[in-house]
């Protein structure tokens, strides 16, 4: 019984320390992601980047997420590769990520 309990602690150690080295970044990219064929080619060239999680292009928004393992790239790495395939990428902060949403949503007219 005290081995079943602690090998169940040290899988939530290592359960809990991976979770930490996930980021989640989001990009704006030029030119803007106009068709299905712009969404292929970014999820599928991003996704051989080491460290990269998962890559969700949005052609609605305009943005592309990237969840990424902070331990084997960053920021800089990824806007690297998506200068490889023609795009520049520019990090969006919070506020323009909501500024972005709340535009497209025209039932929303701002009165609180």
């Amino acid at each position: 019984m005290k081995k079943l309990v602690l090998l169940a602690f040290v899988l939530f150690l290592a359960v809990m320390s991976q979770a930490q080295t996930v980021k989640e970044v989001v990009f704006k990219t030029e030119p803007e992601i106009e068709c299905q064929s712009c969404v292929n080619r970014i999820k599928n060239n991003l996704r051989f980047e080491k460290g990269v999680k998962a890559i969700n292009p949005d052609l609605n928004t305009q943005l592309v997420t990237v969840q990424y393992d902070s331990e084997k790239t960053d920021v800089e790495k990824l806007q690297k590769a998506f200068q490889k395939i023609g795009y520049k990428a520019t990090v969006v902060v919070p506020e323009e990520k909501k500024g972005v949403k709340a535009d497209e949503n025209p039932s929303d007219d701002g009165a609180k």
